[in-house]
């Protein structure tokens, strides 16, 4: 019986390479472990072999099916590329001018974040923009969230590795590093590094363990602004806010802010707006940002005198604007790479 299975064995390497068809492929390997093939005939054998040679020879018939296994498995995979290959047809020459005269254009969100940007830009405010890697410090202590907030648990917040040390990312201490889960981080290295008056806007990605849905995504984009000076109060807030939502949604516009809570404003307020000239939206009030005075605390952990200075911030999502200006119903629509969605922004 062993040179039985030797013998199947070789057949199986000698003539396993030349397979060219899937019908080939099939009909040899009938012959070989189909239910009359020589290797099923062999181990049907088994019966008649002596008690205490079966343990041996079962051993060998399992290698010999391992091999011939692996043999087949090559088979398969050199049958599946030459199909691919017959399918995509001849190699693309990369130095040939593209098949398609259009030009590319912004994805729908980067078209809204820089009309947003433009707006802000037009009253004084300058682009903050800070590392996506971030710590603990940056990312919750110094916007006093304090470490049994719920946002700091490991299933609100990515967490990288506890030994992973980043050179270009400054820590406070030696706390975690994180995908930030908001641009606030953007606001305190600006006010670390400059001295007020201080008027940003930090737009960027962020991160958060959401679970995706029609309304939410574990990655998504943020603009937030900051603005430091002496006297600054709500009617500034509320001015500034006033003007953002007549510049994008249209001259009748209304906002109102309802009071909230935040860890780094206080007061704290969430923003709605009304506007006519929405679709199906019109006539609503839709939710679309918090904002709110700084919250004394941040400004001692950035150095910044509370008696002497105060400041407002706000921070809205992207993607909440674009749907609403877009009149799209569903998040993930932006992040599925379909060019029919994507070029209906052109």
């Amino acid at each position: 019986m062993q040179e039985k299975l030797q013998e199947i064995l070789t057949e199986v390497r000698e003539k396993a390479p030349a397979l060219v068809t899937r019908a080939d492929f099939e009909a040899f390997k009938a012959t070989i472990s189909g239910p009359n093939g020589a290797l099923t005939q062999t181990m049907k054998e088994m019966g008649r072999v002596p008690k205490e040679e079966k343990p041996a020879l079962g051993r060998l018939i399992n290698e010999v099916k391992g091999q011939i296994s692996s043999l087949f498995d090559a088979v398969i995979e050199r049958l599946e590329a030459a199909e691919l290959a017959e399918r995509l047809g001849p190699a693309i020459d990369p130095t040939l001018p593209l098949p398609d005269p259009d030009r590319g254009i912004l994805h729908p969100i980067a078209q809204v974040r820089e009309e947003i940007v433009s707006l802000f830009r037009r009253i004084g405010f300058s682009v903050a923009e800070a590392t996506e890697v971030e710590t603990e410090h940056y990312c919750f202590d110094a916007l006093n969230i304090p470490a049994d907030h719920p946002a700091r648990d490991m299933q609100d917040s990515y967490y990288l590795p506890s030994d992973l040390d980043v050179a270009n990312v400054a820590r406070h201490e030696q706390e975690k590093y994180l995908l930030r889960t908001h641009t606030s981080t953007v606001q305190i290295r600006t006010m670390l590094k400059e001295s007020p008056p201080i008027r940003i806007i930090a737009p960027g990605r962020c991160f958060r363990r959401d679970t995706p849905d029609a309304t939410h995504s574990a990655n998504f984009h943020q603009v937030e602004g900051l603005y430091v000076d002496k006297d600054v109060t709500l009617l500034d807030l509320k001015a500034t806010l006033d003007y953002f939502v007549k510049s994008i949604f249209g001259p009748s516009a209304r906002t109102r802010l309802r009071p909230s809570f935040f860890p780094f404003t206080e007061p704290s307020f969430e923003m709605d707006f009304y506007s006519p000239n929405l679709g199906k939206l019109s006539n609503r009030w839709l939710e679309i940002m918090g904002c709110g005075m700084v919250d004394p605390e941040v400004f001692k952990s950035v150095g910044i005198d509370p008696q002497v200075y105060t400041g407002y911030a706000f921070g809205m999502g992207i993607e909440r604007i674009a749907m609403i200006l877009q009149g799209v119903d569903d998040i993930r629509y932006y992040y599925q790479n379909d060019v029919r969605f994507l070029r209906q922004f052109a």
